[in-house]
C-alpha cells in the first residue's frame, strides 16, 4: 500500500511540474497512455495523480476524451489571492503557536535554504516553496488547512512562474518574503507571522496587475 501512495505522489508531483512549467501546454488535450509515458507510471498511480489534480483545478478529465490541461487568467489569479490571503493568514498565525520544535527547525533550514538557491533555477524554487507551504499548513496542526491552501497555493505558483519576465528579480523578493514568514512563525510571533503573510500576497496581487501592464 505505502507503495503504490509513493507512486501515485511521484505522477502528481511530476505532472503538477509539468503543467506549472507549461511542458504540458495551457490547452492541450492529453490521453492517459501519454502522461503515463512522460511519467514513466503505471495506471493507477497516474489515473491517482490526476483526480487530485482535477480537485486542484489544473485538469478536467473528460471521459474517453483524454485529459485537458487548464489555462490561466489574471482573473482568476486575483479570485484565488482574495481567498489565499484569508485563509493563509490564519495558518501562519496558527504555525506561530502551534508548531513544534522539529517544525522549526525545518523552517529554518528551508529559509536558509531559500538565500542558498541560484537566482534563475525555478524548478528548485518551485520544489522549495512547495515544501514551505506544506510545512506551514502542516505547523498549524488543523488537516483542513491543508486541504484548502494546497490548490491556492499551486494555482497561484504556476501563475507566477508562467508570467515571470526577470527571475533574478522576482525570485529574490519571493524568497525575501517567504523567509520572513518563516523566521516570524520560527520565533513564535503570530503578528509578525500574518503581517509578513499579508505583505507577499500584497507582492502577489500586485504581480498580477504587472502582467496585465506588460502585455
Amino acid at each position: 500500500m505505502e507503495k503504490s501512495v509513493n507512486k501515485a505522489d511521484q505522477a502528481y508531483d511530476a505532472l503538477q511540474s509539468m503543467i506549472t512549467f507549461q511542458e504540458l501546454p495551457p490547452g492541450s488535450m492529453l490521453s492517459e497512455a501519454a502522461l503515463m509515458e512522460l511519467t514513466g507510471l503505471g495506471r493507477t498511480p497516474v489515473r491517482e495523480a490526476l483526480q487530485r489534480l482535477a480537485r486542484e483545478r489544473m485538469v478536467e478529465i473528460h471521459p474517453n476524451r483524454g485529459v485537458f490541461v487548464a489555462g490561466t487568467s489574471v482573473e482568476a489569479q486575483l479570485k484565488l489571492l482574495e481567498l489565499r490571503r484569508t485563509v493563509e493568514e490564519l495558518a501562519v498565525r496558527l504555525a506561530a503557536h502551534r508548531a513544534n520544535a522539529e517544525q522549526k527547525e525545518a523552517m529554518l533550514h528551508l529559509a536558509d535554504r531559500l538565500d542558498e538557491l541560484p537566482g534563475t533555477d525555478l524548478k528548485a524554487f518551485d520544489r522549495t516553496l512547495k515544501e514551505i507551504h506544506e510545512l506551514i499548513a502542516t505547523a498549524a496542526h488543523n488537516e483542513y488547512l491543508l486541504v484548502a491552501m494546497t490548490p491556492l497555493q499551486g494555482l497561484s505558483r504556476r501563475f507566477w512562474f508562467a508570467h515571470i519576465q526577470d527571475p533574478a528579480e522576482e525570485l529574490a523578493t519571493a524568497a525575501s518574503l517567504h523567509g520572513a514568514v518563516l523566521h516570524a512563525i520560527r520565533h513564535g510571533d503570530g503578528e509578525k507571522a500574518a503581517s509578513a503573510s499579508l505583505r507577499l500576497n500584497d507582492y502577489l496581487v500586485e504581480f498580477a496587475y504587472r502582467t496585465i501592464r506588460s502585455r
